[in-house]
């Protein structure tokens, strides 16, 4: 089973190269329908699961928010302090109307950068949006800088035919920041039925779904300066 004709054509016109406003635009449109391809509680449900501590006071940016769906699956959870950005005017607006969210914020990543302090947030999240012809893997030192010394950092992807360059170069990267001591890997966990294909090549043998990728990452503190 695949999706709907009218929502498959949004996805493919959104996931191939079109140009960054045209996408903004799409994202606008597909607001309403967005909520029913994602299946975001699997990157909450492993950060909640790694955080050492109680997370209500945690201050977590959720980054390309969309509608919301990684905040309710975090308020379950017992994330309350919760911050968002996304460049997509329609996405924020549906994101406001759940209320789980302290600040909202217009940001198109890997154009600007997060409108936040450095070492600012307990966690961060950036959920669906790493993929061909979305935001870029170079945005990754910018997800850190806004990362407190310890802090956590969740990150998505998909394992579909047509992002495995995308997903290829982005574990490059991933890999670079943990060599240099950036961060320090805890989970790389292999998700089936991650969400609805978009067509029947894109699928996993021939099940209608494509298959995705939930990592985590702790950033690693600011080692003490020596002493003479």
């Amino acid at each position: 089973m695949v999706l709907p004709a009218a929502v498959r054509d949004r996805v493919a016109a959104v996931h191939r190269g079109s140009a960054l406003p045209e996408r903004l635009r799409l994202y606008d449109g597909w607001a309403a329908r967005y909520e029913q391809y994602r299946a975001p509680h699997l990157a909450a449900a492993s950060l909640a699961f790694a955080f050492p501590a109680p997370p209500a006071g945690a201050r977590l940016l959720d980054v390309a928010c969309g509608t919301g769906l990684v905040a309710r699956e975090l308020h379950r959870r017992g994330f309350r302090s919760l911050h968002g950005v996304d460049g997509s005017a329609g996405m924020l607006e549906r994101a406001r109307s759940t209320g789980l969210y302290q600040e909202l914020r217009l940001c198109v990543l890997g154009r600007e950068p997060l409108p936040a302090p450095a070492e600012h947030y307990d966690a961060v999240t950036l959920v669906g949006a790493l993929g061909e012809g979305q935001v870029p893997s170079t945005v990754l030192p910018e997800l850190l800088r806004v990362t407190k010394p310890g802090g956590f950092l969740c990150l998505t992807t998909r394992s579909n035919p047509s992002n495995l360059r995308y997903k290829a170069g982005l574990e490059a990267e991933l890999e670079q920041l943990e060599r240099s001591g950036a961060w320090q890997k805890l989970l790389a966990q292999e998700v089936e039925y991650w969400e609805r294909a978009t067509t029947e090549e894109e699928s996993t043998q021939g099940t209608g779904y494509i298959s995705g990728v939930v990592y985590l990452y702790q950033k690693c503190p600011v080692p003490p300066l020596e002493e003479d």
